[in-house]
């Protein structure tokens, strides 16, 4: 008789679950679905009175398509949303957008600068309705592309900082600052942008390599603290010549030994005389000698760097309009490392330069203006410039090397490559200018100290990120909030134009924040003062500032405007999770308003992922064509793809993704889906009533209801810890190891060929329903579209959606560490069996390893271990012999599982045309001609139900 006699007996698995995804058409579909049955919205109403999960949503600017650094960032978040609202959460998702800025700015500018107008000729108000309308089409482009990756979240609702309730919240915040006295104006030395016209934020530098024109220059000693010191001079050196003009003083170091060079020769061309007395760093001294062409010295004494003080010294250009002092102070930051140990300070070019020299009421000197020009005070160099508007070099550096040349106090130029703060946006060098700016204290109000114990009260992912965050706010200077530019939320600020103290009243604040509420920001370019002065100031008396706030100070508040404002947030939130650039911007803003107004973080914990480079760890370039567009992989491969990325990939550590790494993810997602589709194929029919309990199970169905119990736990702690990474690879490995290559293998045989009654066959089955169960809940927050897929495959209701379950709740009673325990050993001897039969195969003497009736000896454990099981089942052999004691010579053993020796034979008897088990048995049952006993007793079943 013919085995396709028998077919309509073998339940071979039968499911519409496509082997072939197609993801870039399925996803789109079940998106459309969500949006039918409003999903976000019936979650929302099952979450109702429970404990609330927020993750704040660090706003993303609204400029340009996503890239896959937003990508990684925004599927870590829904992935980290979707499982704590499984956990029984409420998970609400506020999705964000940062609006105002110079980006928009910068791009409206262009849009002018291409049309030959000065965007400076423009009305204000008319500039910032381009850029809201600019903000608005990118938050649209943004959103559907965000979606497309299978976000969820409120996006009907969403927040952007320029909402007018958000630009009169920020408004309210800036006016607490002010009330509490944190706000102030001062002059200090900050980076500035000569192309954008600009402070900017240390969260707005890159730093890239720079080539500097490097000088040593001496300072003659004019007033000396020591008699050895009389007619001598200082010599500094230093990577920007353009700050020779703002020179107020020289800084050293107590503890360095410095001492005197009595020149004998130099070099031809060496701008040094012999008998010149030069001061430097002793041990620095070699390389200053051969630097400037000193060839010999007639005497050196050595000076300690204490006996220093006192000294005065005159600037290099005097006589030529630097006639002052230039004192000697003491700075601990003056060091060894280059140079000549001296450190030359312009208080208005750095921030330990300005210290000092306010420390010891040193002048703090204007030398250069917002374009990047000197002054037209500043002698000899008025009107130069340092860099131009383009961002290129302008003549300043020039002019000064020829000026310090003319003097006689250069001694020596060279080059340096090293790393310098550039804009992030029009990548232009910066300098540190000396400019009027509004502040945030750190010491008023005790900031500092609340937002250092702040940190240390936040749950930190990873936990390095306590300290990286502790030690910038440590040491940070007074936080600049305010900008030159136009899109932004004005500093709402009155100031007083004969005292120039600003205008505290909490009056004006209120009348300011309900004019922006009702009319937005733009208010306040459009109103006169006595709006909001009303009548307790004469309008005469004060000038409104016209700088608007730090874009990091919008973001930093949204916390009150998002998480304060609706009612169905909460604040704190539960977690912010950016980039690790974070640290020095969305987390700090944050945590220094909120600790301002507040006195605490506005958050509970923070997580920080890497960055994404290329697949061999470069930097992603247009000009290597390695940049990987997420729109790219979403229409090839599907979102699924990006998906399994985030969590495959290690995301507190930089991720790197390119052709070869979606290959491999590609091949991952293939075996999820395969999995998927076994339990699905295998469950087909399946009835409640077949369920077995757990009691009356085989020990192989026992062992996978441990593994799913102990896989539980592990899902749970994963998503509590926000540790994805290890929980999906224990995922993975389970559905590729555990299940295809174990369990799926072994019972394959009793799901297609045991009576459909048969106890091992149910009890197969309903584990197959716990495994499916637990699976599609498990995957769901990750392959959010596959795991939805297979649901709906099984359990098609309209109204039905994987996303609506939590996760299985798993029994006590399925734990059996003993069984574990005994199933490893189990597996460990098969992994003999399986590799004894591989090497059958590759030399071609057998082809199934039903063939096989393999001698296997092994010592008294294994063979306890196996003393009420089927080991030719388990090994997927027609037979297996255990014999106990020493294997033969020429047994095959591996030498990680000790104990256990293989020696392959062929497997006797008649092949079962049913399921294809070599057996003495095979015709013995004229009822069902070629079958073996179990066969045969299946048909006979499968017939009698027919019947």
């Amino acid at each position: 008789m013919s085995v396709n006699d028998y077919k309509d007996t073998i339940r071979l698995p039968r499911t519409d679950f496509p082997m072939k995804a197609g993801l870039p058409r399925k996803e789109p579909e079940l998106l459309e679905r969500w949006e039918r049955i409003d999903l976000y919205r019936r979650l929302r109403e099952q979450s109702e009175g429970r404990e609330k999960f927020i993750l704040h949503d660090g706003p993303p600017y609204a400029n340009g398509h996503l890239h896959i650094g937003h990508a990684l960032n925004k599927i870590l978040k829904d992935v980290i949303n979707r499982s704590q609202q499984m956990l029984r959460k409420d998970a609400h998702y506020v999705p964000g957008w940062d609006c105002h800025g110079l980006p928009i700015e910068w791009k409206i500018e262009e849009k002018y600068r291409a049309a030959g107008q000065d965007k400076d000729e423009v009305p204000i108000v008319e500039f910032r309705k381009e850029c809201r309308e600019f903000a608005d089409h990118w938050i649209d482009v943004q959103r559907d592309e965000f979606k497309r990756l299978g976000v969820a979240g409120d996006w009907e609702n969403p927040y952007t900082t320029m909402a007018y309730a958000a630009e009169a919240q920020i408004a309210r915040e800036i006016g607490k600052f002010l009330m509490n006295g944190g706000l102030y104006k001062g002059s200090k030395p900050v980076l500035w942008s000569v192309v954008e016209k600009t402070a900017l934020a240390e969260a707005e530098v890159e730093y890239h390599d720079h080539t500097s024109t490097t000088i040593h220059v001496r300072f003659p000693v004019v007033k000396a603290a020591r008699e050895e010191l009389a007619g001598a001079a200082v010599v500094i050196w230093t990577t920007t010549p353009w700050t020779m003009p703002g020179n107020r003083a020289i800084a050293y170091a107590d503890d360095i030994t410095y001492t005197i060079l009595q020149v004998s020769e130099v070099t031809p061309d060496s701008a040094i005389g012999v008998n010149d007395r030069l001061v430097v760093a002793a041990a620095l001294a070699a390389a200053f000698k051969q630097a400037v062409g000193i060839l010999a010295t007639s005497q050196e004494t050595s000076i300690s760097g204490k006996h220093l003080a006192g000294t005065v010294c005159a600037h290099p250009l005097r006589g030529k309009g630097y006639d002052f002092d230039v004192p000697m102070l003491r700075g601990n930051f003056v060091s060894e490392e280059e140079g000549t140990g001296f450190v030359h300070i312009a208080p208005g070019h750095g921030a330990d330069d300005f210290n000092l020299g306010t420390a010891h009421g040193v002048e703090v000197p204007q030398t250069v203006a917002e374009d990047g020009t000197f002054y037209d005070h500043v002698p000899l160099f008025a009107g130069l410039a340092v860099y131009r508007p383009d961002g290129k070099r302008g003549p300043a550096n020039k002019a000064v090397l020829e000026a310090l040349g003319d003097s006689g106090n250069l001694l020596a130029t060279g080059q340096l490559v090293h790393s310098y703060p550039h804009s992030w946006r029009s990548k232009a060098p910066l300098i540190f200018r000396n400019t009027s700016q509004w502040f945030i204290s750190m010491e008023t109000n005790d900031l500092r100290a609340k937002a250092l114990q702040a940190i240390t009260d936040t749950a930190f992912y990873p936990a390095s990120g306590r300290a990286r965050l502790y030690s910038m706010i440590e040491t940070r200077p007074d936080w600049c909030i305010s900008r030159q530019r136009a899109w932004g939320v004005p500093i709402p600020v009155f100031v007083h134009k004969r005292t120039g103290e600003p205008l505290r009243d909490q009056g004006v604040v209120d009348r300011i924040a309900e004019a922006f509420e009702a009319e937005g920001a733009d208010a306040w370019f459009s109103s006169p003062p006595s709006r909001f002065l009303g009548n307790d100031h004469e309008a005469d008396d004060y000038e409104p500032v016209m700088d608007v706030v730090d874009v990091w100070f919008d973001s930093g508040a949204t916390h009150s405007f998002v998480l304060e404002a609706r009612d169905d947030l909460a604040w704190p939130a539960s977690l912010y999770l950016e980039g690790s650039d974070q640290h020095r911007g969305w987390f700090h803003s944050s945590l220094l308003e909120s600790c301002g107004t507040r006195g605490r973080a506005p958050y509970e914990g923070v997580l920080t992922h890497g960055f994404v480079m290329a697949e061999d760890g470069r930097k992603m370039s247009k000009s290597l064509g390695n940049i990987v567009s997420p729109q790219d992989v979403v229409q090839q491969y599907g979102a699924e793809t990006l998906r399994l990325w985030v969590v495959a990939s290690d995301y507190s550590e930089d991720l790197r993704i390119g052709p070869e790494i979606i290959k491999r993810l590609v091949d991952m997602y293939r075996r999820l889906r395969n999995t998927l589709r076994f339990l699905l194929g295998n469950l087909d029919g399946f009835d409640v009533s077949e369920r077995v309990a757990p009691g009356d199970m085989p020990e192989l169905e026992r062992w996978v209801l441990h593994r799913l119990w102990e896989l539980d736990a592990l899902v749970r702690e994963g998503c509590e810890q926000y540790d994805f990474h290890r929980l999906f690879r224990e995922l993975h490995d389970f559905c590729a190891v555990d299940l295809s290559a174990f369990y799926f293998d072994i019972r394959k045989d009793s799901l297609y060929c045991d009576a459909v009654t048969d106890p091992r066959r149910r009890a197969a089955r309903t584990v197959l329903d716990e495994l499916f169960s637990c699976l599609t809940a498990w995957l769901a927050p990750i392959t959010c579209f596959t795991a939805e897929e297979a649901w709906l495959c099984r359990f098609g209701g309209e109204s039905e959606s994987v996303h609506l379950r939590n996760f299985p709740e798993i029994s006590d009673d399925w734990r059996d560490d003993a069984l574990a325990a005994k199933w490893e050993r189990i597996r460990r001897l098969r992994r003999v069996v399986t590799g004894a039969l591989e090497r059958e195969r590759a030399e071609k003497r057998i082809g199934s390893s039903l063939k096989a009736a393999p001698k296997v000896y092994v010592t008294a454990d294994y063979k306890a271990a196996l003393a009420s099981l089927d080991a030719a089942e388990i090994a997927i052999t027609s037979g297996l012999e255990l014999i106990e004691g020493e294997a033969p010579d020429d047994a095959f053993r591996l030498d990680e599982v000790a104990g256990v020796g293989v020696v392959p034979a062929p497997a006797e008897g008649g092949k079962c045309e049913r399921c294809w088990r070599v057996l003495p048995e095979v015709g013995t049952r004229p009822e069902a001609p070629g079958t073996c006993g179990r066969c045969a007793d299946a048909v006979a079943v499968s017939r009698a139900a027919a019947e």
